[in-house]
């Protein structure tokens, strides 16, 4: 088995040896290093900067990982990945629309850790961007089932845990976006970099901290984290997705299975507030439908180029759109933060 501190890079077909961190929760709750893996996917901190043309900052989370995908979802794996493994897991089955972001870096990061991935993706638009993405995953070796609708997939879920078993042991049952209480760590993980990086100058510490929330496990991680960090920042979640009940309770429920997995496993968290009001969401951008392209998100894809900073369709266009209409209403304080989430390589 390959070594844990190399990462395939696919684009270049060549490895990048990665320098073995310790994550900054297991700096924080020490009890967690022995009870709850690790594997380092990225090079870390991801960089920070501020976009001159629209006053806002930027984590340029796109950054992370090593290997053919970046983004949040890496983030995600880097404790999902050990977990499943220390479960004695082979394969991954999970979920996604036919351009998941979360299916291919899945796809990428599990084969190079000797998991095996299956998707099971249902239909959304297809257009330039789905359809590049549909053959990076394609030729991403996962095992892809298109099953077209979200009560299908539930149908067919007995046949797709026995088709994707190995041997007598059944595939890790991920959900869409890796939006478990084990992925949240991901983004309680990146929470405390924020942090870490306006300790150290880097970044002014945000009013607002507004990302793209297409499953939640990213906006609950964050509120979450930064909590843990004694930042006053506020999450604003831009919901783009609108194939699953995405509302206040549901992050709230997420954020307080984190927080019991993270005291299980013996960290002792300091008193959290884990109701429903623990972050802002807004549904303003959704458009027509989840993959739906909508003329406020595209107008703010092309603000953004002009300060080099690329903007996908689906999740970060809408979610920057979302950001300049709430600032322009006067309900986003300075400075703001946008957490970008999409890693294409």
């Amino acid at each position: 088995m390959r070594d844990p501190g190399w990462a395939s890079d696919d684009s270049r077909n060549e490895c990048v040896k990665l320098h073995l961190v310790t994550p900054r929760l297991h700096q924080r709750f020490p009890a967690l290093a022995e009870t709850l893996p690790h594997l380092s996917l990225s090079e870390r901190p991801t960089p920070v900067r501020e976009l001159d043309g629209l006053g806002v900052w930027v984590k340029e989370d796109g950054a992370f990982g090593a290997g053919g995908w970046g983004g949040n979802k890496v983030r995600k794996l880097e404790w999902l990945i050990p977990d499943a493994k220390r479960r004695g897991r082979r394969s991954i089955l999970t979920f996604g629309g036919l351009g998941t972001n979360w299916g291919l870096a899945t796809a990428l990061y599990g084969r190079e850790h000797g998991l095996a991935t299956a998707l099971a993706l249902v239909d959304q638009p297809i257009d330039e961007h789905v359809e590049a993405q549909l053959a990076r995953l394609e030729a991403s070796g996962a095992r892809i089932h298109r099953t077209h609708t979200k009560a299908r997939t539930v149908a067919l879920l007995p046949w797709l845990l026995a088709r994707n078993a190995r041997g007598a042991r059944p595939p890790d049952l991920l959900p869409a976006g890796g939006s478990s209480a084990v992925g949240v760590l991901g983004y309680v993980e990146a929470a405390l970099e924020i942090a870490a990086q306006v300790e150290d100058g880097s970044l002014p510490e945000p009013a607002h901290a507004v990302v793209a929330v297409g499953t939640g496990g990213t906006a609950a991680g964050l509120a979450l984290g930064l909590q843990f960090a004694g930042l006053r920042t506020r999450v604003l979640g831009v919901v783009v997705n609108d194939q699953l009940r995405l509302d206040p309770p549901v992050f709230a429920r997420l954020a307080r299975r984190t927080a019991r997995l993270l005291e299980g496993r013996g960290a002792r968290l300091p008193q959290l507030r884990l109701d429903p009001d623990m972050l802002d969401l807004t549904r303003d951008q959704i458009g027509p439908g989840y993959g739906h392209r909508t003329e406020a998100a595209t107008r703010a894809a092309e603000l953004t180029a002009e300060d080099g900073l690329a903007l996908d369709p689906v999740y970060t266009a809408k979610a920057m759109a979302g950001l300049l209409a709430l600032r322009a209403q006067g309900r986003l304080g300075d400075p703001v933060l946008f957490v970008h989430t999409d890693g294409p390589r």
